[in-house]
């Protein structure tokens, strides 16, 4: 695969940098309230600050549907993004035109500005290349460093990278080495556990997937599709009756493809979903007629656990249960805190992503010990489905 051209070595000394970076951040009443991303972001932004380089970063927020909307203004999350640094940070009221020119005219070496929301312009999300050249007259360098919005062909992502010298910046290669390392040429034995409501929702992970794991873990509401598949009668449980032929058909892929398949034995049932609900295990022949299955039982967990032990890769995406209501998310903590444990011993490294994932595991304890936790729902999830993303392969193209 070819390699992606990084910005590390590059000379970018008076050179104005236009950042492609993920600032959409969890923000209310015009306060960001989760800085998780900025954090991340501002080492990459310190370090080409130091080399001398003029940085503007370019973000979309929220969906403001191609027209400005005050609702979705950068400003404050510029705001916190300069807090974050501990340096100014400039902010111009439009990402293209005399508003962005001024300010962009206005920087100095190793200053740092945010232009407004590239989704304030409808010609962003229709890749449009007449905005791509606008933004381009704004800089020397494209550096994409947002790996969470690969995925998308839009203007900032895409079509700028064909107008001006392109690169990748530190996260999007560090996103990008972490999944070829789980996925293109892991370390053996390696495993998946995939798990999440529907099995409809993950039929591209699975088919991709299966050829090429040596185990795979399927949880959430997607086990009971794979337990009716297979003729157990699953009661009141989550599952999807027109994806049984789905499930039967990626059982029969595992087969001849020699991954083993590791359904749930047992499960934890209750008559409501609500924390504490009254529980009890039961095996799977017997789950009553009056229940739910919301999460793997004991026996499942301990079957999980033992065959991560004898891996040397895991690539997870989606809860074993029902993890955001206690105790149903007993499975999701154990394998993960397991999980976590062996990659600490040097035994395993852990590639983790996905929305539920990601607050699976943070809830469980197990997160800053996995080896790379991605927070690209969508990107990750297509590169899962072993899908090209075009802000990546117009990077590898040059």
């Amino acid at each position: 695969m070819t390699a992606l051209p990084s910005i590390d070595g590059v000379d970018v000394k008076g050179k104005t940098l236009l950042i492609r970076a993920d600032l959409n951040v969890p923000a209310k009443d015009g306060r960001v309230t989760d800085a998780t991303r900025l954090e991340r972001f501002a080492p990459t932004v310190q370090e080409l600050a130091r080399k001398g380089a003029r940085i503007v970063i370019l973000a979309h927020f929220g969906r403001p549907k191609g027209k400005p909307d005050p609702e979705f203004t950068l400003k404050p999350v510029a705001d916190k993004l300069g807090e974050i640094l501990g340096a100014p940070v400039a902010f111009a009221p439009d990402c293209v035109g005399e508003p962005a020119k001024a300010v962009v005219a206005g920087l100095k070496d190793g200053d740092v500005a945010v232009l407004e929301n590239l989704r304030f312009h409808a010609e962003e999300e229709k890749n449009d290349p007449g905005f791509a050249r606008e933004l381009a007259a704004l800089g020397d360098i494209y550096v994409n460093d947002a790996f969470s919005c690969a995925h998308r062909a839009h203007a900032s992502t895409h079509a700028l990278a064909t107008v001006l010298p392109a690169y990748a910046g530190p996260s999007l290669l560090a996103e990008v080495q972490a999944l070829e390392s789980a996925l293109t040429e892991p370390k053996r034995p390696v495993a998946a556990v995939v798990g999440g409501a529907k099995v409809s929702t993950k039929i591209g992970v699975l088919e991709f997937l299966v050829p090429k794991m040596d185990h795979l873990v399927i949880g959430g509401g997607m086990a009971n599709t794979f337990l009716a598949a297979q003729g157990f009668d699953v009661g009141k449980s989550l599952f999807e009756a027109d994806a049984k032929g789905t499930a039967q058909r990626v059982m029969a892929m595992a087969k001849e493809s020699g991954c083993t398949l590791h359904l749930p034995t047992d499960v934890v049932v209750a008559r409501e979903f609500k924390a504490g609900a009254a529980n009890e295990t039961v095996e799977i022949e017997t789950i009553p007629a009056d229940a739910m299955a919301l999460d793997v039982g004991p026996k499942t967990v301990d079957a999980i656990v033992a065959a991560l032990g004898t891996c040397k890769t895991l690539l997870w995406n989606g809860p074993l249960g029902a993890f955001e209501i206690q105790p149903f998310d007993a499975a999701t903590n154990k394998v993960a805190l397991a999980a976590a444990r062996l990659t600490k011993e040097g035994q395993l490294v852990t590639v983790a992503g996905g929305g539920d994932t990601v607050a699976a595991l943070n809830a469980s304890g197990a997160a800053d010990d996995f080896t790379y936790l991605s927070t690209a729902g969508g990107a990750f999830l297509e590169w899962l489905e072993g899908k090209e993303l075009p802000g990546i392969e117009v990077l590898r193209k040059g």
